[in-house]
């Protein structure tokens, strides 16, 4: 018997990166996923690997959302944990943040998670509760330049993450993982240079970047029955680099060389 027998998972941002390893150790522990992303590709991909269910949808579009969140209530009979994942990224000095910038990164960073609680937690109560576990960002609890909409957007997910947990008390456990940096697509421009990817590794205690699956075996603890007792809190996976004042610096400093 897995972890998660029995049990009905939606994952948004499923196609790609931290959401894809979540779908697969969900799956791997005997739960049926739903695999939410914009990306057809990654959202078939990803659902023909671990034997679930592809929604194509866009967590920035509300109708869109309530339509994703039935079609896998619908497949998967019923919905009984719910992770929140889905997010967007830029990197760049705040007065060069078009309109259409600023607006894509709330529209699916906080927004979405809005519009996934929304349509989610009907289907949760009527399995007789559950959990949701938000992503959010280290971002939400240290200033980066640069990142000004994705920081405030990330703030605003540990927010929702909090109230959502008093509202839907007992019947339904909000958590979130903060993750600091990660390997995943979102993180290529950093990965993908050996200079940055040093600067960074230098700067974090554990002295390396983690992968996406090592976020996932937080989130999947956050919904496991092992975490009962906890709900509104979010946890940092980050290898201690928010510890230190030293792992943005550096990065800033690569960057402007």
């Amino acid at each position: 018997m897995g972890l998660f027998q029995g049990r009905r998972v939606l994952v948004t941002g499923g196609g790609s990166g931290i959401g894809a390893a979540t779908c697969r150790l969900f799956a791997a522990e005997g739960a049926a996923v739903a695999v939410l992303d914009r990306d057809a590709a990654g959202a078939f991909e990803v659902a023909d690997q671990v034997g679930g269910e592809p929604i194509v949808a866009d967590v920035a579009d509300p109708s869109a959302v309530r339509k994703g969140v039935d079609e896998a209530a619908r497949a998967l009979e019923g919905l009984t944990d719910v992770v929140s994942n889905a997010g967007v990224g830029y990197w760049k000095p705040r007065h060069t943040y078009s309109d259409d910038h600023w607006r894509a990164i709330i529209d699916v960073n906080l927004s979405g998670p809005f519009y996934v609680i929304r349509a989610s937690v009907p289907h949760l109560l009527e399995a007789g509760g559950g959990s949701i576990v938000h992503v959010a960002s280290l971002n939400a609890q240290r200033s980066v330049p640069g990142e000004g909409p994705y920081s405030a957007a990330k703030a605003g997910v540990v927010s929702l993450t909090r109230t959502a947990a008093l509202e839907y008390a007992p019947s339904i456990r909000v958590n979130c993982v903060s993750p600091g940096v990660i390997a995943t697509p979102l993180t290529a421009p950093i990965t993908s240079s050996a200079s940055l990817t040093q600067a960074i590794t230098d700067a974090i205690p554990a002295r390396r970047i983690a992968g996406a699956d090592e976020v996932a075996s937080v989130i999947a603890f956050l919904a496991s029955d092992a975490a009962s007792y906890i709900t509104g809190q979010d946890i940092v996976v980050d290898g201690g680099s928010g510890l230190l004042g030293a792992t943005t610096d550096r990065l800033i400093r690569e960057f402007g060389r």
